[in-house]
């Protein structure tokens, strides 16, 4: 029963992931770059080989709340 469960949540965890093995110890530059790439191809480990960025990108930004300041 061990082995049915888990061979079951790798295969989750496998086409969760894009058909792709899980990503270890992702640090802070690691989560900028995935969160970087979801925006860019709508998919978490997905990747664009386009030079430029779509114009939807322009205005696609996480930083959406950030309001400049006028001194």
């Amino acid at each position: 029963m061990f082995t049915v469960t888990g061979t079951g949540l790798t295969a989750v965890r496998y086409f969760a992931n894009g058909h792709k093995a899980g990503r270890f110890n992702v640090d802070v530059f690691d989560k900028a770059m995935m969160e970087r790439d979801r925006r860019l191809t709508g998919d978490l480990r997905g990747q664009s080989s386009d030079p430029i960025a779509p114009a939807a990108f322009a205005t696609n930004s996480v930083w959406y709340a950030d309001v400049p300041r006028h001194n």
